[in-house]
């Protein structure tokens, strides 16, 4: 016998003993698999109701605290938002609950959770501050739908308030998004939240200018306006003496609709009055004196 005869028939045996130690691993763990999903389908089954059960409870918890919140004339957008919200914290607990009969360490979830938790504020940092003034916005209610304001020296009609921006449509018929958050730290006017507001005029005239006449042509230019309030009274005072002319303060309330219209009506029939009763309006002038 030579020596690769003696070899093939020692190497053969031991090739098959680590073969059917193989097999022999896996049956045993297709063995193991077999009896952990007989042991735990009962527990599987449970999770399956819970969720489903849980997910349905969710939804007509969600129904019932929307249907609520829409008779309390809530705003649109902080009840869905809050529904939302309800339904997600629901659908939570509900997944802890299944997992917990499913016998998964709890601890290890709450840690995975808060660890992800943390990674997405961290993230989202922004987002969570116009989120924050979103709420401020919908539940402190400085200004609804539909009035005008001026945000950050922007001045629009708010056309929405979302849960992250606020859509305002300027004059001029741009539509500018501010972020909540930038919202709630500006300075905010809101020009409708009453329903009447003043207009603040200067007219100016020349020193040589009767004073007496010009008050009476721009309180006629006034009365001459069915727009004007006349509660609070009109006020028509002498407010200053400049370099070339005498300021005249002209104070008017107004609704909010009538603004814009009742200023520019007012400037042009003050123009007009000024110029048939011979009042000057001072302009810059430059005199040049020529030596030889």
């Amino acid at each position: 016998m030579n020596d690769e005869s003696l070899v093939s028939e020692t190497t053969t045996p031991a090739v098959a003993e680590v073969i059917q130690e193989k097999v022999d691993e896996a049956s045993n763990f297709i063995t193991d698999v077999k009896d952990y999903f007989l042991n735990i389908l009962p527990l599987l089954a449970i999770a399956v109701i819970i969720i489903v059960v849980g997910v349905l409870f969710s939804r007509l918890v969600s129904k019932i605290i929307s249907q609520t919140m829409k008779r309390s004339n809530m705003d649109n957008a902080a009840r869905s938002f809050i529904v939302s919200f309800i339904r997600i914290v629901l659908y939570v607990i509900v997944i802890i609950m299944a997992l917990s009969v499913l016998n998964v360490p709890m601890s290890s979830v709450i840690t995975v959770l808060g660890a992800a938790g943390l990674a997405v504020s961290l993230a989202l940092q922004s987002c969570l501050t116009n989120l924050c003034g979103g709420f401020i916005i919908l539940f402190s209610k400085p200004f609804l739908a539909g009035d005008t304001v001026e945000i950050d020296g922007t001045v629009g009609i708010v056309e929405t308030i979302g849960i992250l921006y606020t859509k305002l449509k300027t004059f001029d018929g741009k539509s500018v998004l501010m972020p909540n958050g930038k919202v709630t730290e500006s300075k905010l006017i809101n020009y409708t939240e009453t329903p009447t507001r003043r207009i603040d005029m200067t007219f100016e005239i020349s020193y040589e200018s009767d004073f007496n006449k010009a008050r009476q042509l721009i309180l006629s230019a006034v009365s001459e306006s069915q727009m004007i309030l006349q509660e609070p009274a009109p006020i028509v005072r002498m407010s200053g003496h400049k370099e070339s002319a005498i300021a005249i303060d002209v104070l008017v309330w107004v609704e909010n609709d009538n603004y814009m219209e009742v200023k520019y009506t007012l400037n042009e029939t003050v123009k007009r009055l000024f110029d048939k009763g011979g009042i000057e309006i001072p302009f810059s002038q430059l005199d040049v004196h020529l030596h030889k």
